[in-house]
């Protein structure tokens, strides 16, 4: 009975008992009839698609928000009071709403799409004794599946040949580097990126060439089970979708409440049934805030435009204003704080260090020796030879392609090419100064590159030279002088070379020597018989390579703001811990004088943990490395089980289930898969963590701009309610009529209130600690001030009201005088909502010119609607005085006064 699953633990088995086990054969592989009846039993090897909702219930679901069922009482009420034209207005922004949220729903399925996609390829394998290509999907738990360099592994392997081969995991595990394969027997609790005996669905061929045994196909492979994770993790709300949501409820219970209470109070009071139930709806329009979702898309839209100028891209709106609440920020390292291209950094030689310069694959910088000057290689032969030795016993190529370096092949041999053009030796000087002639290739077992040359630079015409490169305890076995200062071969120094190599890896660099061997005028090394036993205890050392994967330029510095904005950041990675704990030094996760025990965790130390260990440890560590896609996820959970608002960064696979899982998931556009991609909320178009410190930045200005425009648009809303209830309690005439409150409304949120969306930043934006995850969206002190000018606007549009009244004016005059009241009060007051703590003077009164544009246009619209005939008789308008005018200004400028105290004296407490 086969198991063709991965819960097989195939790595722990013999090549021999895999092939048992599968009932399969290594060498003519399975017949075509089972495969047709495997085929038949285990299912295509694709990724289960998953069970997609209805469209109808999608679009449904979009209604599914208390703000909504807001809006929708807010269109019915006003049709019902036959102001058809607004209702339409009302109506016509929840559909645009349920169409957005409908269309970004679509994307953020796409996910899962983008997965199964990476598995739709062609396969070579062995059936019944031929090789054949088949489908991708047709692959079944037995067949022997053939690899070489270039192609994409087509499901989860457990290999059986190798001839020298690299499989490149990083979208899978993370690592940096190609993984060397290899066929042998693994212990059981051997990590994914450490299986050397297997290659895994979705990762690419390096290098080299093999053959392996199907063991997991669809569902049932790694990139299954992170298909599973991903479909499994809950998209959570937002912190700005949430407030908003509690708002909303909390706003329709006190509408509904005191509506209802309007009413009690005119049937007691014996009032018209009918004018009563006039003036509680007219209650209900005048305290729903008809212009919010308006504001709330708009700001969040010119929030998408600032973060897209940033180098920013965002998928879902909301996701624009989350990173200014994020708490913590979860970081890939390979491709996020690093390059994500293999850069040799330091060359030792017997007779020196010299430090390159230069990042990445592009062959730009120097060679710096001990004393910082550029190092000649005609005075340092040791240094000129293992450049050389780096740059011709090489199998990568570089290439350009509009102004980007790239690297075919190995990144580490890609790195010890870009290293030697740095010195002047590109490979076409290397090729015409070193033409090859014979190779003994890198193997796990020899663990070294040894390629015959003739040496064009030397005297001898017939003269060859033997480059090696490789481990340094594998070429140091083949040394037996090394090359002092003069180029003079001298008895090699084991001991410092081994130093050496171990203070360089004790910074987190992959250490590669080299060595060559002058055969002038020898026979013995020709192309046809050159072979490995030649070189031992022959060569001649030359140096050790040094190089990483470095870090991003500004990584370190957009590390320190976070921290400085009080954001924590973590990283989690498939990489190496010694690799992660000096990357994570380098930009400044880790502090070097605090032990690194409880800062760095792998992902086995992970797994042996408690629950509350675990959470614990989590809050505790700076860095986990060697972690798996599942222990990336419950990382995430675990941190917003404590309240966090998490944004994960990552570009892998391997990423998905937990960009998904956080608060924000952000990818990398440039070197990120497009599974990241889709599973994200916001893609950084340049890859460099740096523009996550400008995404916080502006996520934290659209949501002080959306708490502004809720401080600014809640009094008036509360006033116009309030000053109804007046009125009925009172059993006096309504001040604001409900066509008059749909005006103030409708035109003061678009010509005002969405003018603060356009606000710019506050200084000091980022020196503040983050909001509390439980925060509410308006604070005590917000809610104290929108009560006190709701207060002044109640008090001053009644007693202005009854002024006008009781002086000889009309009903109608009297009305449009109170409305009028009611938009100054909003203008004056908009200014001081610029900013909610400092004073709106030292703001600059044209540092926003589209507010100044509203106001103009507010202005006009009021004088239009109290002196335009047309609309007088619309809105139940007349015209008035200038003394009315007199007093409008005066009550607005009191009010705009009492509003700058109050700020005032609550800065001076809150100091």
């Amino acid at each position: 009975m086969i198991t063709p699953s991965s819960t097989a633990a195939h790595h722990e088995l013999s090549s021999h008992e895999v092939v048992l086990r599968l009932e399969a054969d290594p060498h003519r592989g399975l017949s075509e009839q089972k495969a047709v009846e495997r085929l038949a039993r285990f299912g295509p090897n694709s990724l289960p698609a998953a069970e997609g909702t209805g469209s109808a219930a999608r679009i449904a679901r979009q209604f599914h928000h208390p703000l909504i069922y807001v809006l929708i009482a807010a269109g019915t009420i006003t049709a019902a009071l036959d102001e058809y034209v607004d209702s339409a207005v009302i109506f016509g922004v929840v559909l645009i709403n349920a169409v957005v949220g409908f269309i970004q729903e679509a994307k953020a399925e796409a996910a899962l799409e983008g997965l199964r996609s990476m598995v739709r390829t062609r396969a070579r394998v062995v059936r019944d004794g031929h090789q054949r290509t088949v489908p991708s999907e047709e692959l079944v738990p037995g067949d022997l599946v053939l690899l070489e360099a270039g192609d994409k592994v087509p499901a989860d392997l457990r290999l059986v040949r190798v001839t020298e081969l690299r499989v490149d995991e990083s979208a899978l595990t993370g690592e940096s580097a190609p993984t060397v394969k290899d066929d042998v027997v693994l212990p059981g609790s051997t990590a994914v990126g450490d299986r050397r005996n297997m290659a895994y669905s979705g990762t690419l061929v390096a290098t080299g060439s093999g053959a392996g045994l199907v063991v997991a196909t669809g569902g049932e492979t790694e990139l299954g089970e992170i298909h599973r994770l991903v479909g499994a993790a809950e998209t959570l709300d937002t912190p700005l979708t949430a407030k908003l949501a509690e708002f909303s409820k909390i706003l329709t219970a006190g509408i509904l409440v005191l509506a209802a209470l309007t009413f009690g109070v005119g049937l007691l009071r014996g009032q018209d049934t009918v004018e009563t139930f006039t003036a509680a709806i007219a209650l209900a329009v005048g305290a729903i805030p008809e212009g919010l979702p308006a504001a709330v898309t708009i700001t969040l839209a010119i929030g998408v435009a600032r973060m897209a100028r940033r180098r920013a891209v965002i998928r879902r709106l909301p996701a624009v204003e989350t990173l200014g609440g994020t708490t913590v920020i979860c970081t890939d390292k390979t491709g996020t704080l690093t390059q994500n291209q293999m850069t040799v950094t330091t060359v030792w030689t017997p007779r020196g260090r010299f430090t390159v310069t230069g990042l990445g694959y592009a062959p730009e910088g120097v060679i710096h020796d001990a004393h910082d000057n550029v190092a000649a290689l005609g005075s340092h032969p040791a240094l000129r030879w293992s450049l050389l030795a780096g740059a011709a016993c090489n199998d990568a190529a570089m290439t350009e392609h509009a102004g980007q370096w790239q690297v075919v092949g190995d990144p580490t041999e890609g790195a010890m090419l870009v290293a030697a053009a740095k010195a002047g030796l590109g490979p076409a000087v290397v090729a015409r100064a070193l033409p090859r002639r014979a190779t003994i290739p890198f193997s796990s077992q020899r663990n070294y590159m040894a390629t015959l040359h003739e040496d064009a630079t030397s005297v001898d015409s017939k003269g060859h030279v033997v480059l090696v490169k490789g481990s340094v305890e594998r070429v140091l076995c083949l040394c037996a002088c090394q090359l002092d200062g003069e180029g003079v071969a001298a008895p090699v120094n084991s001991v410092a070379v081994l130093d050496a190599a171990a203070e360089l890896a004790g910074q987190g660099l992959r250490v590669l020597a080299t060595a060559m061997l002058p055969v002038a005028g020898s026979n013995e090394f020709g192309p046809a018989d050159f072979d490995e036993e030649l070189l031992s205890n022959r060569m001649v050392f030359t140096g050790l390579q040094a190089m990483a994967d470095p870090p991003r330029a500004a990584a370190a510095g957009a590390v320190a703001a976070c921290h400085a904005a009080g954001i924590a950041v973590k990283m989690i990675t498939g990489d190496h811990a010694g690799t992660a704990t000096a990357i994570a030094g380098q930009v400044g996760l880790l502090d070097p004088n605090e032990p690194a025990e409880d800062r760095v965790l792998t992902g086995t130390e992970l797994a042996a943990l408690s629950g509350a260990e675990f959470t614990a440890a989590v809050e505790r560590a700076s860095v986990f490395a060697r972690v798996s896609p599942e222990q990336k996820l419950r990382l995430v959970e675990a941190l917003q089980a404590r309240e966090h608002v998490v944004a994960m960064t990552g570009d892998g696979v391997n990423d998905a289930p937990a960009l998904r899982q956080a608060g924000i998931g952000v990818a990398m556009g440039l070197g990120g898969t497009e599974v990241a991609k889709d599973a994200a909320d916001m893609v950084l178009t340049d890859d460099d963590f740096a523009t996550i410190e400008a995404a916080v930045e502006e996520g934290r200005g659209v949501f002080d701009n959306l708490t502004k425009f809720i401080a600014w648009t809640l009094p008036t809303n509360i006033g116009e309610g309030l000053v109804i209830f007046a009125a009925i309690v009172f059993g006096a005439a309504l001040p604001i009529m409900p066509t008059q409150i749909l005006w103030i409304n409708m035109t003061t949120a678009v010509a005002l209130g969405l003018m603060l969306a356009f606000e710019p930043k506050e200084a000091g934006i980022m020196a503040r600690p983050p909001r509390a995850p439980d925060q509410p969206l308006l604070t005590r002190a917000l809610m104290a001030r929108i009560l006190l000018v709701s207060s002044l606007l109640v008090a001053g549009a009644w007693w202005l009201f009854q002024w006008e009244l009781a002086n000889g004016a009309s009903l109608p005059e009297a009305r449009t005088a109170a409305v009028n009241l009611f938009v100054l009060v909003e203008v004056f007051y908009l200014f001081s909502c610029r900013s909610l703590a400092r004073s709106a003077w030292r703001l600059g009164f044209f540092t926003n010119r589209w507010l100044i544009i509203g106001v103009a246009g507010q202005l006009a619209g009021q004088l239009a609607i109290t002196y335009v005939p047309a609309m007088n008789t619309v809105f139940d308008t007349a015209p008035i005085g200038g003394d009315a005018w007199l007093r409008i200004l005066l009550i607005a400028a009191a009010a705009s006064l009492v509003v700058a105290v109050d700020k005032r004296v609550r800065r001076g407490h809150a100091r």
